[in-house]
C-alpha cells in the first residue's frame, strides 16, 4: 500500500486530499464525520479556514490558498498545505476545541509524514514560516463571491438505482 506521503504528493483533487485527511483521523482517533462540504471565500489575512459549529462545512481562505500556490514550487508543497488545513478543520468538525485541535494535528501529521515534509512544518509552525515569501505578497483581493467546491467529501454520495 502506498505511503501518506506518496498519495498526499499524487493527490489532484480537494477531495482527494481530504480523503487521506479522513481516513489519518480514523486510523489515528477512531472518529468520523460525513457530509462536510467546502467552500472557497475571502476571509481576512490572518484566518486561514475555518468552521462554524453545527455547520456542515469548511471555509477555506482563497486569497491565502491562491498566494501559497503561487510561491510554492511544486503540487507537494500545495497539498501539504491543504491537507494540513483541512485536517485542522476537519478536526474542529468533531468536537475540538483550538489547543486540542493543534496538538491532535501536530501528532496525527508527525506520524505519518517525515520530519521534513512541507505537512510537518505546517503542522508544527506558521505558513510564514514554511513559505516566507507569504510575507511580501499582499494577501487582500476585492471581495467577490463565495465558490462551493464540487465533488467535495464524495465518499458519502450514494446513488440512487
Amino acid at each position: 500500500m502506498t505511503t501518506y506521503e506518496e498519495r498526499l504528493e499524487k493527490a489532484s483533487s480537494f477531495d482527494e486530499v481530504y480523503k487521506l485527511v479522513k481516513a489519518l483521523v480514523m486510523e489515528k482517533y477512531g472518529l468520523r464525520r460525513a457530509g462536510m462540504g467546502l467552500v472557497l471565500a475571502d476571509l481576512p489575512n490572518q484566518l486561514m479556514a475555518y468552521h462554524e459549529v453545527g455547520s456542515n462545512s469548511i471555509v477555506m481562505n482563497r486569497a491565502m490558498l491562491n498566494a501559497v500556490s503561487s510561491v510554492s514550487r511544486s503540487r507537494k508543497n500545495v497539498n501539504s498545505y491543504v491537507f494540513v488545513i483541512l485536517l485542522h478543520e476537519y478536526l474542529h468538525t468533531l468536537g475540538f476545541d483550538e489547543k486540542q485541535t493543534r496538538e491532535l494535528v501536530r501528532e496525527a501529521v508527525s506520524s505519518v509524514f517525515p520530519f521534513d515534509h512541507p505537512a510537518t512544518r505546517l503542522a508544527t509552525a506558521s505558513v510564514y514560516d514554511v513559505f516566507p515569501e507569504l510575507r511580501n505578497i499582499p494577501l487582500t483581493s476585492g471581495p467577490s463571491k463565495p465558490i462551493l467546491v464540487k465533488d467535495f467529501d464524495t465518499d458519502e454520495i450514494k446513488y440512487i438505482g
